[in-house]
């Protein structure tokens, strides 16, 4: 039973940065893979960001140098550091976090989403 919570997204002018958190309770998740995820109208949602339970990190072509996917494992956290946001950023932007749990098998887990809108 995990509950995530987005917070961060704002409206922000192109060049402009942000910083997304994301708050997990109900499991500690320091083990876990977890990722970000976003979508924009008219679009599929994208795979932007995912962090290892180890802190690899891996990153969309369309953020790579742009983002940082981040956690803090003590306080069960994940962060999404955003600069020189594009108007092609613009998206709600989703955590998630897949956990194996045995017996019942893998279990998806997703949080409400926050807005990112990036005015030019």
């Amino acid at each position: 039973q995990v509950q995530l919570v987005e917070s961060g997204g704002d409206l922000v002018q192109a060049g402009g940065s942000l910083t997304l958190s994301c708050a997990a309770s109900g499991r500690t998740l320091s083990r876990n893979d977890m990722d970000w995820y976003r979508q924009a109208l008219g679009h599929e949602r994208e795979l932007v960001a995912t962090i290892s339970g180890g802190g690899t990190t891996n990153y969309a072509d369309s953020v790579r140098g742009r983002c940082t996917i981040s956690r803090d494992t003590a306080k069960n956290i994940m962060y999404l550091q955003m600069n020189t946001l594009k108007p092609e950023d613009t998206a709600v932007y989703v955590c998630h976090v897949r956990i194996a749990a045995s017996i019942d098998g893998v279990y998806d887990y997703w949080g409400r989403g926050t807005q990112v809108t990036v005015s030019s």
